[in-house]
Parts: C-alpha cells; sequence; structure tokens
C-alpha cells in the first residue's frame, strides 16, 4: 500500500500544472538544447518532492492513506516533447513504447565500436615511442580530437563535460611522454592546477551564492519593478535590467532570471522571441565591464591581465554602446506584442517571496560585490573572498531556518545539490587542456605566428572575438592567456581590455556563440537559423560598433570618472 501510495503520489506531483520556479531553471546551466528544452525537471523535482511525502507519512505512526484510484494514462507520462525521460520513466508504459519505437542497436554498436578503437589507438599511443619524438603533434591531434566531440556533442549523445576531462587527462599522459622527466610533467601539472582551481573554487561559491538567492526568490524584487507593456519601451527595459543585473551576476543566471520573467510577462509570439534575443545581447554585453560579470572576463581578472576599476572603467562604454546600437536597430523594426497581459500580471503577483529573502538577497549580491573589495584589503586570490561570502550566507540561513523542517531547500546544502556541477568540471577539463598545451610551448609557438601574421593586437583581439561566436569563448581566452603573457602585453593594456570585451560580446552573433545563448536556445526553443535571420546582424552591428567606441574612447581618453580610485583601499585591486 505505502508503495502504491509513492507511486501515485509522485505521478501526480509530476504531472501538476504548476509553474517552474527560476530555482529549478538554474539547473539547467550549460546543457545542450535537447536537454534543456520540456517540463522534465520540473517533472523530475515535483515527482521527487511527491516521493519525498510518501516516505515521510510512511515512517511515521499513523496508517498509510488508502491508495487512490487509477488516473488517466497521461497523469503517468514523463516524457517531454523531445522524447527525453527522467530515470523514473522506464516504469511507465508510455515510455517503454517510445524506447521500442526508437531504439536504434545500430548506432549504439557504432559508437560502441567507435570508442573501443578509439580507446585501442590511444593505448598503443601511449607505448609507442613517435608519442615522445612528436609530442606537439600528437598533443594537437588530441585537442582537435577532444574539441570537435565538444562541439557535436548533440550529434554524437557524448556530454561535452565528460570529453573535456578525458581531453585533459589525455593530453597530460602525452605530456608526461614527452617531457624531459616524469617529475617535471608533475611539476607542471601541480602548477596548472593551482591555477585553475582558483576559477574553480570561484564559480562554485559565485553559483552557490547566487542560487541561495534565487531560491528565496530574492530576484523578485527585480521583476516587480517591470511594469510597461509598450512593446518598444519593454525592449529597452528588458535590455537595461539585463545589462545592469549581468554585470552582478553571471551572464548565464541573467538570461535564466529575465527569460524566466518574459514567460510570464509576454504570451509565445515573434516579439518575445525578440525580447529573449536581447536578454542574450545584453547579458553578455553587461558582464564583459565587470571582473564577475563573465566566466572569460574572471579568468583575466583572476590572473592579473586586468584591474577592476580599469576595466570598469575603460569598458562600459564600449559595453553598453554594444548594447545600445542593436536596440536602437530593433526598435526601428516594426512588431507588435499580441496577447493580453492580464494573466500574466496576475502569475508575477502569486508567486511570493519567501522568509526574509530581501535579507538573502541584500546579503548575497553584498558577497558578490565585495568580492574585488576583499582582493584589495587582504591581497589574497579572489575565490577567498567569494567563499567569505558563501560562508556567511550559509551561517545566516542556517540561522533563519533554524527548526524550520519545512524549508530545507532554502538552505545551502540544497543550493549545492542544484548548481551547475557538470559545467564546473567542463571549465576544469577546459582548462587542464589548455595548461598542458602552454606547458609544452605550443601556444607560445602559436602566438609567435600570430604576431608574424597579424602584428596588431587590435586585429587579433577582434577576430577572437569573432571566432567566439562559433567556438566557446572559455577555451579561446585560455588559450590567449597562455600565448601572451605579462611581459608581451602588461597588466590592463589595450590588448587586454579588448580581449574582455571581444570574447564576451562576440558570442551574441550566433545563439550557440555563448552560454546565454545556449539558454535561451534551450528554454524557448528558438532555431539557429531564426537568430541567425532575425538577429545576428544587430548583434554584429552592436559588436562593430563596441570596438570602434572603445579605440576612439582609447585614443580620446574618455572613460569613467576616476572617483572610485580615490578610495584608498582599492587603488590596485
Amino acid at each position: 500500500m505505502a508503495l502504491s501510495f509513492c507511486l501515485l503520489a509522485g505521478a501526480r506531483a509530476a504531472a501538476s500544472p504548476s509553474l517552474p520556479s527560476s530555482a529549478a531553471l538554474l539547473q539547467r546551466r550549460h546543457l545542450p538544447p535537447a536537454v534543456v528544452v520540456g517540463p522534465l525537471p520540473q517533472a523530475q523535482q515535483r515527482w521527487r518532492r511527491g516521493t519525498r511525502f510518501c516516505r515521510a507519512s510512511s515512517s511515521s505512526s499513523s496508517p498509510p492513506p488508502p491508495p487512490a484510484p487509477p488516473e488517466e494514462p497521461q497523469d503517468y507520462e514523463l516524457l517531454d516533447t523531445t522524447g527525453n525521460c527522467d530515470p523514473l520513466c522506464s516504469l511507465d508504459e508510455v515510455s517503454s513504447q517510445y524506447f521500442e519505437a526508437n531504439y536504434k542497436p545500430k548506432d549504439d554498436l557504432l559508437k560502441a565500436l567507435t570508442i573501443f578503437a578509439t580507446a585501442l589507438a590511444g593505448a598503443a599511443a601511449i607505448n609507442h615511442s613517435w608519442v615522445a619524438a612528436n609530442q606537439d603533434i600528437a598533443m594537437v591531434l588530441v585537442f582537435a580530437v577532444g574539441y570537435a566531440g565538444i562541439i557535436f556533442e548533440e550529434s554524437l549523445a557524448f556530454n561535452k563535460s565528460g570529453v573535456a576531462i578525458l581531453m585533459a587527462v589525455c593530453l597530460w599522459v602525452v605530456r608526461s611522454i614527452g617531457a624531459p622527466s616524469t617529475d617535471v610533467a608533475v611539476q607542471e601539472l601541480s602548477h596548472t592546477t593551482a591555477e585553475v582551481s582558483e576559477i574553480v573554487f570561484f564559480l562554485l561559491g559565485a553559483m552557490t551564492i547566487v542560487e541561495i538567492v534565487d531560491a528565496h526568490q530574492g530576484f523578485k524584487l527585480v521583476t516587480d519593478n517591470i511594469s510597461t507593456r509598450s512593446p518598444k519601451a519593454l525592449l529597452w527595459v528588458i535590455g537595461i535590467v539585463t545589462f545592469f543585473l549581468s554585470a552582478i551576476l553571471d551572464n548565464l543566471t541573467s538570461t535564466i532570471v529575465m527569460v524566466s520573467l518574459l514567460r510570464k510577462l509576454v504570451p509565445p509570439s515573434e516579439y518575445r522571441k525578440l525580447l529573449g534575443a536581447v536578454v542574450v545581447i545584453a547579458a553578455n554585453a553587461g558582464g564583459a565591464w565587470t571582473p564577475i560579470g563573465d566566466v572569460t572576463t574572471t579568468m583575466l581578472w583572476i590572473h592579473g591581465q586586468i584591474t577592476t576599476l580599469n576595466i570598469m572603467q575603460g569598458l562600459f562604454i564600449p559595453s553598453a554602446v554594444s548594447l545600445a546600437v542593436p536596440l536602437a536597430l530593433m526598435s526601428l523594426t516594426r512588431f507588435e506584442a499580441n496577447g493580453s497581459s492580464q494573466e500574466s500580471s496576475s502569475l508575477l503577483s502569486s508567486e511570493q517571496m519567501a522568509p526574509r529573502g530581501q535579507l538573502v538577497l541584500a546579503v548575497g549580491v553584498g558577497a558578490l560585490v565585495s568580492v574585488p573589495v576583499f582582493k584589495a584589503l587582504t591581497g589574497l586570490p579572489p575565490f577567498m573572498g567569494m567563499l567569505l561570502g558563501l560562508g556567511i550566507l550559509w551561517i545566516l540561513t542556517d540561522a533563519i531556518h533554524y527548526g524550520e523542517t519545512e524549508r530545507q531547500q532554502l538552505k545551502v546544502p540544497q543550493a549545492l545539490s542544484r548548481i551547475d556541477t557538470q559545467g564546473i568540471l567542463f571549465f576544469l577539463g577546459i582548462l587542464l587542456s589548455v595548461g598542458s598545451l602552454e606547458s609544452a610551448g605550443i601556444l607560445r609557438q602559436l602566438a609567435n605566428y600570430l604576431d608574424a601574421t597579424i602584428p596588431n593586437g587590435d586585429l587579433i583581439a577582434s577576430a577572437i572575438g569573432v571566432a567566439s561566436a562559433i567556438i566557446d569563448n572559455v577555451p579561446l581566452v585560455a588559450a590567449t592567456m597562455g600565448m601572451y603573457d605579462l611581459t608581451s602585453y602588461p597588466q590592463d593594456s589595450d590588448f587586454w581590455q579588448l580581449i574582455a570585451f571581444c570574447a564576451g560580446t562576440g558570442g551574441s552573433m550566433l545563439i550557440i556563440g555563448s552560454a546565454a545563448g545556449v539558454a535561451f536556445m534551450g528554454m524557448e526553443k528558438v532555431d539557429f537559423f531564426w537568430y541567425t535571420r532575425k538577429v545576428s546582424g544587430f548583434a554584429l552591428a552592436g559588436y562593430a560598433a563596441g570596438i570602434m567606441s572603445y579605440l576612439a574612447a582609447q585614443n580620446l581618453h574618455i572613460s569613467l570618472p576616476t572617483s572610485l580610485a580615490e578610495i584608498p583601499f582599492i587603488p590596485g585591486s
């Protein structure tokens, strides 16, 4: 009886039509579009809530309630429109029928043979003297094959995080064979791991803080203040709000929050897709001008290529221009917002902020913003400041929710289970892979080639921005950092600032060029070619205008007011 009630409770919870929370949406970071779309994550969470209730009820002394009468088959269906299902879908007849109808043993056999052949080739290469004599060629081949697996992860059905980690290990194995000795390779690996861990710990702390704030519905304060329904006015309001929100949060989180808001403000239409594209452009532009707004900018900041005040002063105007130009061009386009907003307003008002949500929002945002101040005061790496903010927020949430067993989802342990762990592992694999190429001297050779071919650093940075529309900007920036050190281009030079701007905003030109674009494509089921036809031209115009405004501002010595630099404790942050 208890088991049957458990299954029925989970099925009812999974089939309930309640709206997804932004906390559930935050679990979709860095996922391919096929995984992001559909109501699957909400169904999984509601199934778990139903089964947890079942276990709690069965453990009490009171007898379990009688089983409910059988429900309609659709109440048990956990499949989304793409055919994805959760691990429990094997219990349901609909899922079994779908699996039998779509199972292709030849495809599985082909993938298995490919993996087996690759493993044999790798084992043979490790024991072959050719690797030691041709280390550079072997590492380039491994990196090319691994990166191809990352790019075509949907076609191959391999998760890019797993491919990145495997690629990193293989590259370091090849490096250990080709190095003068194993001790040299181990020393290089230890140095690379120390640098990479700073970024990983920083991202881990930042994602957890954002997840806690979102669990308390803290971002509702932002969404409640958006009341305009004028199509053109809403276009600018959404862009400006996202621009500044992304400067504090990361661009991916800002995209998820704002697209979730749009789904409640605007009914499904071409206009809502256009607003979502504005969110992507604004999130990438807003994340480029602060050290905590984008992963690539954070990487440059942690490794000392840029400092807080200089990057904010130098890139605010270009970033604002890269957003204002697309918004101005889009405003000239004729579009209509069909549908009524009355239902959307009622949905917004029905969501309630968790108890002490404003306090958690203030402490969480304060922890993020104060990281540069902590670095300037103590001289310690930024990840220590982020971990300090996480520790404070952890103790605070434990204190304000003490004894509230029904609100365990608002505490840090639950937030840690919801953060994008696979995204962090992807960064780990990519950065370790690039570190192996840097240790082998391959990136230095590439830098020398680029210097001889393209002697202008501005053109190199601009080309990297264009490439980031196709290739993920994290490995591009990581490779650039390995190619050019501070002796080639000193701290806060125009080259590093332009790299931060181009890598951050260049991904807006294609929907697959940034994590924000991928999240938008998955949440709104936007087609790649629709974005290319409707948005890419606007994003390209903003990208070019931003570069020109940066170069003009540097030649005319125009920047933000420098009054902040007079504060004694942040002159060199």
